[in-house]
């Protein structure tokens, strides 16, 4: 019997193996996690694969031998049918390898081979590690073999030492008080705030063991803290419901919700796969819809798995189903969690035989939730639900394959959604469920432009990124006891930090672009390839340190606010905030205590969450993203603003929403002053419609770049488009370019884009291999990214 296998690690390859005669050919079933060899030589390091399918016949040439299969890494498989086949749809529509997709969807733990077997016989234990079974004699192997098809024996994690067990925790956000000499203590606690919860044996072999002493320093010093990897209670992430607000009263679903429901539920109970947008305002109520429906789905024995774009929308939902749901067995999965607690998740609902609710971020659309029927995708217009680096995948499309595999129902939830959704739905492709009121019954804040194109002198000249207007509107509000949201989508300090002497700003020598500085950190920092350095620092231009910090991040905003809150603190939420485990829940919970008037963020706060006490919302730069080279630019604007406008008066008391901008002229406005999203729609669909942008033709990015010190790179990349261009029109396919990305430089890498236009997704992806065939594109990386995101 052979067998093909996807490696979870690079090549990513899928390769042919015989199977060890020692277990029965009805053991290996597809899913199953092995060890096989890779390399040459009979002692060839032992890779960890996943069986795809066996066969009693290979393809393999005469002459050829194949080699065996080393041993089972389970004796079931963890990884279902379900799983495995989304994989390799996957895989073949981004032209990947299946081990490709399974390498970077399934936890860490799962993809090492570090195991062993443990068999306990007539009152004895084994212990026998991979390398000793794949040396044992036949006849110990078919002994071993037999006692794990017979359940007596089992393959378990290799014993831990004290230090590979332990996780290191920040206790403190920066900056930090230790000495500026101290720089081991320094790099450590770095690395911490910038990558989190680490394992010590890990962190101590990546930073050096010489740095074993800074630790136990950090530790005496209460900067660190070693927990448990596997004990729950010692990571805030699942904990952190403790610290939020008692729950709301229980909600009581008006007219239009009963509504919305029961038509979900027709689309559950019919014997089909369903999809249907779920348009409702902010502050409709679409989360106690959700909710409703999750009982719903646990009443008839079936499971719901609950998305949201990003981890603080996801910490809310999972709050609103364990008050909604408290008997109902509830997980909770996001890409920051450790990764022995993903492990253990995977593991959990791999070996679950009962329905549960499943609440967390895009990672957990490849969870082997049992009993899967309905999956909802909330703020589904949101971008984060597209991953575009490593393994690109959007997902709506993954979520709309599990629910066919299910048939099911996908519930598309969004105030805003997005365009292309919408189009399906007017052109009958996409039914559509409404809530067109807010439970309240109040009518959306009001919502004022404030022109600071005339007002930026005075607000330079007072160091605030706040207009006049904002302040007075701020001050009023806190008066009266009440909280205001201000929203900035630029974290930081200074986004640019600008030599007086050279009159150039800082940049990054990886990327070329302007480092910002976070006064926190006392660093600038490069927020795309992670590159930092010291401040102050010379410049690296002119040698000089006289620097002058411009413009205004969220760290910068958040201080200059602290002098008009009357002593009180001001929160900040933003990605450098959150970093320590348990803060986010923290920010979030004494906001809505009302242990301070102002939140400031990024739009890490502009949806989802709902905070009574809030009347004032203020979008301190509206136009941030409008002019960006992107198509998407003025819908993505659109949807940022309304979503962050219906964070105020969302309870008794009416809001206001100011949105400052230089360009109070743009056709945008008109729009967001009403929520008028339909009205958007037609005007942004006139656009597309006129440009041949989506939804009226597919786009494809086909990205190309190559080290910016290779100097046969441009060449390459010349001869290559030559060879793309005559080739993309016997396909079909427009191919615009290859010009300079927006982000020209990034890594150390020159970057290149073909934006592709065509009516089938196939061609982009035959031009795609097609291009990496060619002699040139040795030289260069290829990326083919299908309904970009971004164009940056």
């Amino acid at each position: 019997m052979y067998a093909s296998v996807a490696l979870l690690g690079l090549p990513y390859a899928t390769f042919s193996y015989t199977l060890p005669p020692e277990f029965s050919d009805t053991f290996w079933k597809s899913g199953l996690r092995v060890a096989v060899p890779l390399g040459r030589g009979q002692q060839a390091a032992l890779r960890a694969a996943v069986l795809l399918d066996t066969c009693s016949e290979s393809d393999i040439p005469d002459g050829v031998a194949q080699k065996e299969l080393c041993w089972p890494l389970e004796s079931a498989p963890l990884i279902s049918r379900d799983l495995l086949a989304l994989a390799c749809d996957l895989s073949r529509r981004q032209g990947l390898f299946p081990g490709q997709v399974l390498g970077h969807v399934l936890p860490h733990g799962l993809r090492q081979t570090r195991v062993r077997l443990h068999l306990i016989e007539s009152g004895q234990a084994e212990v026998w590690t991979l390398q000793q079974l794949r040396d044992a004699p036949s006849g110990e192997r078919a002994r071993l073999a037999q006692a794990l098809c017979d359940q007596k024996a089992r393959m378990l994690p290799v014993a831990s030492d004290p230090a590979s067990s332990e996780v290191c925790l920040l206790t403190q956000d920066p900056p930090w008080p230790v000495r500026p000499s101290a720089k081991r203590q320094i790099q450590m606690l770095d690395h911490l705030h910038q990558h989190g919860p680490s394992n010590r044996r890990l962190l101590l072999r990546q930073l050096g063991q010489s740095l074993a002493p800074a630790l136990k320093s950090l530790q005496a010093a209460g900067l660190v803290r070693l927990a448990h990897a596997e004990k729950e209670d010692d990571f805030p992430d699942d904990a952190g419901q403790n610290l939020l607000p008692p729950p709301p009263a229980p909600v009581v679903l008006n007219a239009d919700q009963q509504n919305a429901l029961q038509s979900l539920l027709d689309f559950l109970a019919a014997d089909d796969a369903a999809s249907v947008l779920l348009f409702g305002v902010t502050g409709s109520g679409k989360t106690a819809v959700y909710m409703e429906l999750a009982k719903a789905c646990m009443a008839r024995g079936q499971s719901l798995l609950l998305l949201a774009p990003e981890v603080a929308l996801a910490h809310k939902l999972r709050r609103d189903a364990a008050c909604s749901l408290p008997h109902a067995p509830l997980f909770f999965y996001h890409g920051y969690q450790p990764p022995a607690r993903r492990e253990k998740i995977f593991r959990q609902l791999a070996e679950r035989q009962e329905a549960c609710i499943v609440v967390g971020t895009r990672s957990a659309l490849f969870l082997p939730v049992p009993h899967l029927a309905c999956i909802v995708l909330d703020e589904e217009h949101d971008s984060s639900f597209k991953q575009e680096e490593n393994l690109p995948y959007h997902a709506k499309e993954v979520a709309w394959f599990r629910t066919l595999q299910a048939r099911g129902l996908l519930v598309l939830g969004s105030a805003t959604p997005d365009l292309k959704t919408f189009h399906a739905a007017e052109n009958g492709r996409l039914p559509v469920v409404h809530l067109p009121q807010r439970i309240s019954g109040r009518a959306l804040p009001p919502v004022e432009l404030v022109d600071i194109a005339s007002a930026a002198a005075s607000a330079a000249s007072r160091e605030s990124l706040l207009a006049p207007e904002s302040e007075d509107a701020l001050r009023a509000t806190l008066t009266k006891g009440e909280q205001a949201i201000v929203l900035l989508n630029r974290r930081g300090y200074a986004p640019v930090m600008y030599c007086l002497d050279c009159h150039r700003p800082a940049r990054c020598p990886h990327c070329e672009i302007g480092l910002t500085y976070h006064k926190g950190l006392e660093k600038l920092v490069c927020h795309y390839c992670g590159f930092t350095l010291p401040f102050p620092s010379p410049c690296g231009e002119c040698g000089s340190a006289n620097f002058l910090p411009m413009g205004e991040g969220t760290e910068r905003l958040a201080e200059h606010l602290s002098t008009l809150s009357g002593g009180r603190p001001v929160l900040r939420l933003d990605r450098d905030s959150t970093r320590r485990p348990g803060r986010m829940e923290e920010i979030l919970a004494s906001f809505a205590r009302g242990e301070a008037p102002i939140l400031v963020g990024t739009q890490m706060l502009s949806k989802g969450h709902h905070f009574p006490e809030v009347t004032l919302a203020i979008i301190a730069d509206g136009d941030l993203g409008l002019n960006l080279p992107d198509y998407r630019a003025a819908e993505r604007t659109f949807q940022l603003l309304v979503q962050s406008s219906g964070r105020a008066g969302r309870g008794e008391k009416p809001g206001q929403v100011l949105i400052q901008t230089r360009d109070v002229r743009h056709y945008c406005w008109q729009y967001v002053r009403t929520a008028d999203y339909e009205g958007f729609y037609r005007t942004e669909l006139e656009r597309r419609s006129r440009y041949r942008y989506p939804p009226f033709v597919h786009l494809g990015l086909l990205r190309i770049s190559h080290d910016m010190h290779d100097a046969r790179g441009a060449a390459a990349l010349h001869e290559l488009a030559a060879l793309l261009r005559k080739h993309a029109g016997t396909l079909g396919v427009q191919m615009l370019g290859p010009a300079p990305a927006p982000l020209a430089l990034l890594r150390g890498r020159r970057r290149f884009a073909c934006l592709l236009k065509g009516k089938h997704w196939q061609a982009m992806r035959d031009l795609h291999l097609f291009a990496q065939a060619q002699k040139p594109a040795r030289s260069l990386r290829l990326f083919l990214d299908l309904d970009p995101i971004t164009m940056l």
